[in-house]
């Protein structure tokens, strides 16, 4: 296990600069969710180019993409999952190219020493985390049929064995109203804004009766077009969050009744449209979290218990969590003051200290992976946990 190890360090090392160039080229090209054509298009020729055959716009997704190594074995199989969707206006302030050379370097380190592996690798390039739930949508299409475990690393201002994470549903909101001039025939109008506002401002007071694990944040995205138009058309994205998904479905309708109210009351109409997906709480498979620590201390790296950090943020991840035995554990790749979704977040992400988060990312990644493959005795601990995990906050 020491020589498959140390093998695998030494591949990772060996290719820091062809990694760290990747990091950089998607750093510098943020794209958004379901359009990461750069992003794919890179590191799926960067895994060709080290004989890795690779296919693209897999399960339904036109930016995911897919390689194998030990396709043809039989055995456990682990996926390492890549992200690489920007926030619109400030990049890459969570640090997904980080997370995409992560995965990058520790599919090839994997691949130094695949044929002591008893197992299939799959790095499964993962689209539109940020919005749109890109998992959940592969993973109906069957991207982890067969998949007995799955990790990615996620970078932070700390280093964590877990990301503390809850659901989320994402919904969008239109109001229709009818125009006229608003100081000539104000009468004649049916303000859409009105009715917008008196939502939010509903929302604003439901937030005072909710539990303090539940989150209803919102944008107004469309408000007018002139002052002197009243509004025909408003509209809003909002995020409603609870610690599980029964939670979730219980505070949904009552923000659903926020919505309805706002256009009862300014005489609009109102499409209120849920998304397709909701993000799921995370399920941290302990045994693999553990292991993957215990790698990245022997890198120097001090984890704080991930309890303490207070908040929580949610992820797609958490979707494939509930399906298989799953791991997203957190890097520090900028100071502890520095918070993910912040623009000062993006400059740190292109530093040198974002790219040893994701050079050590790529180790922790692929050491985990190999104990995985080889250590009977940790597949059984994980699959012990995952079943246990079922049906748990």
């Amino acid at each position: 296990m020491e020589a498959i190890h140390k093998t695998i360090v030494e591949r990772i090392d060996a290719l820091a600069e062809t990694l760290l160039d990747v990091s950089h080229s998607i750093h510098a090209h943020p794209e958004l969710a379901f359009q990461e054509r750069h992003a794919c298009e890179l590191l799926s020729n960067t895994l060709e180019a080290h004989d890795l055959p690779t296919e693209t716009g897999v399960f339904t997704l036109e930016t995911a993409f897919e390689t194998q190594i030990n396709a043809d074995q039989t055995g456990p199989t682990v996926a390492v999952l890549a992200e690489y969707d920007a926030l619109p206006g400030i990049g890459h302030s969570c640090g997904h190219n980080l997370i995409a050379t992560a995965a990058l370097g520790a599919t090839l380190g994997l691949q130094a020493v695949q044929e002591q592996l008893p197992g299939k690798i799959r790095l499964i390039g993962t689209p539109a985390e940020e919005k749109g739930g890109g998992k959940e949508l592969m993973a109906r299409a069957g991207a982890f049929d067969g998949v007995d475990a799955a990790m990615m690393m996620h970078p932070a201002g700390v280093n964590l064995a877990s990301m503390p994470c809850i659901c989320v549903a994402e919904v969008e909101v239109v109001y229709h109203g009818r125009s006229a001039h608003a100081s000539a025939m104000p009468h004649k109008g049916v303000n859409a804004l009105d009715g917008l506002l008196l939502a939010y401002q509903a929302i604003s007071n439901l937030r005072q009766h909710i539990r303090d694990s539940e989150r209803i944040h919102g944008i107004v995205t469309e408000g007018g077009q002139a002052p002197n138009i009243v509004p025909d058309r408003a509209a809003g994205d909002f995020y409603v969050r609870a610690v599980n998904e029964k939670a979730l479905a219980k505070l949904k309708p009552r923000v659903q009744a926020c919505f309805e109210a706002g256009a009862k009351g300014s005489g609009c109409e109102v499409e209120v449209n849920w998304a397709n997906v909701d993000y799921l709480d995370l399920k941290t498979n302990w045994p693999l979290a553990e292991n993957f620590q215990r790698h990245a201390e022997t890198l120097g790296r001090e984890f704080m218990d991930w309890e303490e950090l207070g908040g929580a943020g949610s992820t797609d991840m958490g979707n494939v969590s509930h399906r298989l035995p799953s791991i997203h554990p957190m890097l520090a790749a900028a100071p502890s003051n520095v918070v993910i979704h912040n623009p000062e977040f993006a400059k740190w992400a292109g530093s040198e200290m974002g790219d040893a988060a994701a050079l050590d990312g790529a180790k922790t990644l692929a050491l985990t992976a190999a104990d995985f493959l080889l250590n009977a005795e940790l597949r059984a601990a994980s699959a012990k946990a995952f079943e246990v995990s079922k049906g748990l906050t």
